[in-house]
């Protein structure tokens, strides 16, 4: 399965979730090719626990780059059913494909109507046009 970057929904902080019909009520979360170019040169990334609570808004992990060290925040609330460990030591796969292999987490969403209150592609990239 390719997650094209049209068919996500974005937090106006970069993160990116997408739903797909085969896993209902399982969200893949990562950040946007955007947020990967402007950090640029990525070291480090911290990431959230399996069974972790996370929130539509808050903090779940750090990413950090030789620039800045940039908090991530999670588009939906739920509990964290797996994580992308592998990425941890390839982070450069996040410049290469920030959405196919670049996801970071999958969140069991405890409340899918948060969706709708995310950014679609349009507003999503309108607001990094004018960034």
């Amino acid at each position: 399965m390719s997650i094209l970057p049209e068919e996500l929904r974005y937090l106006e902080s970069h993160e990116w979730v997408s739903v797909s019909n085969e896993t209902p009520g399982i969200a893949t979360v990562g950040i946007s090719a955007f947020a990967v170019a402007e950090l640029t040169d990525l070291v480090f990334m911290a990431l959230p626990k399996v069974g972790q609570s996370v929130s539509s808004g808050h903090e779940f992990g750090e990413v950090e780059s030789v620039k800045a060290v940039s908090p991530m925040y999670s588009p939906v609330s739920g509990t964290v059913v797996e994580i992308h460990s592998e990425l941890v030591n390839n982070l450069e796969s996040l410049s290469v494909d920030p959405y196919d292999g670049g996801w970071i987490m999958k969140v069991q969403m405890s409340d899918p109507s948060e969706l709708a209150r995310l950014l679609d592609w349009t507003a999503y990239k309108h607001q990094c046009d004018n960034a």
